[in-house]
């Protein structure tokens, strides 16, 4: 709103300094600084709210140290992220701009899946929450939206130039098209690293029927990235440490993917108007940041689904958008991990107790936090050693634009 009111401004009034609105860079600080803001002055004001309606985390024991001793602890704190992002991006984003609508959408979509789970939890004493099947429709609902809104609006598009910009040429105009409606994405690892989705209709079906693969591919990956967020959210500061994380290095390659040089220069493609999204993710990072100083060890405030589910959500979305999805298991390496130690530890018990009448573990116990908890490592040392994993595949991640 604030882009309108000082664009406006400037153009009829001619008022000095309205005009810095119009840089990206001045914006995303802006929001970061608000979102810090809200997330640390409200915050302590919707703790004591939530501990006023007994919004308490229920605990059970799985004989992990220090568990019991969090028992009370508010929980749906994730409407502090909630407040802290949308509020900075409202005011300093272009509101019209397809990406920003998109995740505007995603981010209340998936809070507010997470709230009906805490909700039942909490106020109608349903220990399951919402039964998995919905939160799953729910997720490929969203996924319906933002696949076939990526497909199949005007606005989403990409531009690819004769070739790559070299350092002598920088400045000089170079010959391009738009293609709307694209089809491709990022290959990390490989030179001209654009893989085409057509390619996975085998000449089956005609090529206009690309939509429906990348379409399911979005259902997918918000789903597996969502879940595997919420299963992450074990231990105080961990998810929302990886989360501020990873949004951070989304905003770097949304940066470089909504500029038309450092695009040419890096050989990546440009997607028009994709740079504002650097806006959604500064607020994020802000968010995230903020809601740490609640939720650091010992947490005085806990996410809930209604955070967790959100912080997947969005960081799948903006992937999604800058076309970096491939790159998901890689920056997302932590969340990744988290899941499939699930998966491994539910499927392993199943099959062992089929076969030898006896459930067996791979881990001390799932989630991968949890089986370090059991190793008797304190969860603030976990946390920060998980912190430093993650920075390390952020960089490995933002390593790729130039490692092909």
């Amino acid at each position: 709103m604030l882009y309108y009111l000082f664009d406006y401004l400037d153009k009829h009034f001619n008022i000095p300094g309205a005009g810095v609105f119009q840089y990206i860079s001045f914006r995303a600080l802006g929001a970061t600084v608000l979102s810090l803001f809200i997330a640390a002055t409200y915050g302590k004001w919707i703790i004591n709210f939530l501990r006023r309606q007994q919004v308490g985390e229920s605990i059970r024991d799985l004989g992990l140290e220090g568990q019991m001793e969090k028992t009370g602890t508010p929980t749906m704190g994730g409407f502090i992220i909630l407040a802290s992002l949308l509020v900075p991006v409202l005011l300093f984003a272009k509101l019209t701009n397809v990406y920003i609508v998109l995740l505007i959408i995603t981010a209340i979509w998936t809070g507010l899946i997470g709230f009906i789970d805490d909700y039942l939890k909490k106020f109608k004493n349903n220990k399951e929450g919402l039964h998995g099947r919905f939160k799953i429709v729910g997720q490929v609902g969203l996924g319906l939206i933002v696949g076939l809104t990526l497909s199949f609006s005007d606005h989403v598009k990409i531009r690819i130039y004769e070739q790559p910009l070299l350092s002598s040429t920088i400045g000089e105009v170079q010959r391009y098209k738009d293609i709307v409606h694209p089809t491709v994405t990022t290959l990390p690892f490989f030179k001209n690293n654009e893989f085409d989705y057509r390619t996975l209709l085998f000449g089956w079906l005609p090529e206009e029927y690309t939509w429906v693969i990348y379409t399911i591919l979005a259902i997918f990956i918000i789903t597996a990235v969502s879940n595997g967020a919420n299963i992450t959210d074990g231990i105080d500061g961990l998810a929302a440490g990886i989360s501020g994380i990873i949004a951070l290095t989304l905003g770097v390659l949304a940066y470089l993917s909504g500029n038309t040089k450092f695009s040419q220069y890096l050989n990546i493609m440009y997607i028009p108007n994709s740079g504002e999204l650097v806006i959604f993710c500064a607020a994020f990072v802000g968010a995230c940041v903020g809601f740490l100083w609640y939720n650091a060890y010992p947490a005085q405030v806990f996410m809930g689904d209604t955070g967790s589910l959100m912080l997947g959500g969005v960081i799948a979305v903006v992937a999604l958008a800058i076309r970096k999805e491939l790159m998901i298991p890689i920056l997302c390496g932590v969340f990744l991990s988290e899941l499939v130690s699930v998966i491994m530890q539910v499927s392993y018990f199943k099959y062992t107790k089929k076969k030898f009448g006896e459930g067996r573990r791979i881990l001390l116990m799932s989630p991968l936090h949890h089986h370090y908890q059991k190793k008797g490592i304190h969860e603030a040392k976990i946390v920060t050693r998980f912190w430093v994993v993650g920075i390390i595949l952020a960089i490995f991640t933002l390593a790729t634009l130039k490692l092909r």
